[in-house]
C-alpha cells in the first residue's frame, strides 16, 4: 500500500498538458497568468493634479503662511478633469485645478484648495510649497515597457485594475479544467428529501462542488447514480466526454456493490494506484484516462473532504498553473495528547489557537469519517505522521490550514 508521499508523487508526477487561453479581463481574476504584461503606455500619461486647488509656480508663493499670505492673481481659464490647458502661467499669477487635471505650462506645483483664499479676482496663499508637491509626475506608477505582472501570478482585484489601466481588455490565463462530480450508492438522496431508514442525504457532491467553488473551478454535477453497473458506467461516460477530471464518491472499496473501480478498468481508464495507508481515505483510487484523470473517492464525508485536499486540490492547482499546490500550513503544538495509530498518515481535524505568535491546535472532537461536523469546525487539518505513535501535549505538528486567518 503506498504512502501519502508516495500517492502525491504519483498525482503530481502525471504528465499534464498546460493550456492558455485568451478570457475577458474580469474572468481572469482568481486565475493564473500565463503571460507577462508588459506595459506600452506611462501611467500616468501626463503631469497632472493630486488634490483640487491652484497650479502654482513655487517661487512665487515662497514664505507664504497664515501671517503673511501671498497673493496670486486669478487666469480666468480653469481646468477640470480632461480638459488640457491652453494658458502659460506667467509669474503672479495662478490657475484653478481639479484633481487628475494636466499641470499647465510653468507651473511645477500645487496648492490645495484649503490653503488658500478667495478674495475678488485673485487668492490669499497661506502656505508655500515644494517643487512638485501635489503633482503625479508621467510614468510615475508605470513605465512604457515595465513587466508590470509577471507570468505565472495569481490576478487579484488589483491587478484587474492595473491591467484595466494598461487597455487589456482580455488576459492569458491557464485554462481551468472543468470537474464532474458523482456520488454513487443506493443509500443516497437528494438533499430535499425526508431521512428515513438505511437512507442518507448526498452531501458528498456538495462538499466537493463548494471546494472547486472557493478555488474558482468549473463543475458539472451529474446527480446521484445508484448501484447499478450499466447505469453507473453510463453516467461515467457522459461525464468523461465533458469533463477533464472526474471525482466519485463512494463504490471505490472492496464490497459487492463497490463496482466504480471495475467499471473504470473496463472502460479503458489507465489504474495508478488503490489505497493509500492514511486515514481516513484508505480506500483512494486514481486512474487516467486520456487527457483527463478520475478519482473514485471513498463515500464517506470526511474521507472524500480531506482526499480533496490532499489530492485532488495540487493536481488541480498544478493544472492551473499555480505553484501554491497545497494550502498553506503553521508549525503547530498540541494543546492535549492525543491517540495516535503508529503505521499509517493520519489526518486529524483540529481547531487552530494563536498565542504570543506560536500556533497551537486542539481536537475538533470525534474524527471518525462519518462525522462531517469535525470539518466544519476545523480551522485545519494536523497530518500525523506514518511512524509516529500517540502524539503527546506541546508535540509540534504540520497543520494545513482550512480557513483564512
Amino acid at each position: 500500500m503506498l504512502s501519502v508521499k508516495e500517492a502525491q508523487k504519483k498525482v503530481l508526477e502525471c504528465s499534464i498538458r498546460i493550456k492558455a487561453v485568451k478570457v475577458p479581463l474580469l474572468d481572469s481574476l482568481g486565475l493564473i497568468l500565463a503571460e507577462d504584461v508588459i506595459s506600452k503606455d506611462d501611467i500616468p500619461v501626463y503631469n497632472n493634479s493630486a488634490m483640487d486647488g491652484y497650479a502654482v509656480r513655487t517661487e512665487d508663493i515662497k514664505g507664504a503662511d497664515r501671517s503673511y499670505p501671498v497673493r496670486l492673481i486669478l487666469l480666468a481659464e480653469d481646468i477640470p478633469a480632461g480638459k488640457v490647458p491652453t494658458v502659460k502661467v506667467n509669474p503672479g499669477y495662478c490657475i484653478p485645478i481639479m484633481t487628475g487635471s494636466p499641470i499647465p505650462e510653468n507651473c511645477n506645483a500645487v496648492v490645495m484648495k484649503e490653503d488658500t483664499e478667495k478674495d475678488g479676482e485673485s487668492i490669499l496663499v497661506f502656505k508655500e510649497c515644494a517643487e512638485g508637491e501635489n503633482i503625479r509626475y508621467r510614468g510615475e506608477d508605470i513605465k512604457n515597457g515595465d513587466k508590470v505582472l509577471r507570468k505565472g501570478k495569481k490576478i487579484f482585484p488589483a491587478d484587474i485594475g492595473v491591467m484595466a489601466s494598461l487597455g487589456k481588455s482580455e488576459v492569458l490565463v491557464y485554462h481551468t479544467p472543468v470537474v464532474g462530480i458523482i456520488s454513487t450508492g443506493d443509500e443516497l438522496l437528494e438533499i430535499d428529501k425526508e431521512l428515513e431508514i438505511g437512507k442518507v442525504r448526498d452531501s458528498n457532491s456538495y462538499s466537493l462542488s463548494a471546494q472547486l467553488k472557493e478555488i474558482g473551478i468549473k463543475y458539472i454535477k451529474y446527480g446521484i447514480a445508484k448501484d447499478e453497473k450499466k447505469i453507473l458506467e453510463e453516467k461515467i461516460r457522459e461525464a468523461l466526454s465533458e469533463c477533464d477530471i472526474l471525482l466519485l464518491s463512494g463504490g471505490v472499496s472492496v464490497g459487492d456493490y463497490d463496482f466504480v473501480k471495475e467499471i473504470l478498468i473496463g472502460i479503458g481508464a489507465e489504474l495508478i494506484f488503490w489505497r493509500v495507508n492514511q486515514k481516513p481515505g484508505k480506500p483512494l483510487v486514481f486512474l487516467k484516462y486520456k487527457d483527463g484523470f478520475i478519482f473514485g473517492l471513498p463515500g464517506n464525508p470526511v474521507s472524500v473532504m480531506v482526499c480533496f485536499e490532499m489530492y485532488v486540490r495540487p493536481l488541480i492547482k498544478k493544472i492551473i498553473g499555480d505553484d501554491n499546490l497545497f494550502r498553506p500550513s503553521v508549525m503547530a503544538r498540541a494543546y492535549h495528547d492525543f491517540k495516535n495509530k503508529r503505521g499509517r498518515t493520519n489526518f486529524v481535524r483540529v481547531m487552530l489557537e494563536k498565542k504570543d505568535n506560536e500556533y497551537f491546535f486542539k481536537s475538533t472532537g470525534i474524527q471518525g469519517s462519518g462525522i462531517l461536523t469535525s470539518m466544519a469546525k476545523a480551522d485545519g487539518i494536523a497530518v500525523f505522521p506514518e511512524d509516529a505513535g500517540d502524539i503527546k501535549k506541546d508535540s509540534e505538528i504540520e497543520v494545513f490550514c482550512l480557513k483564512s486567518r
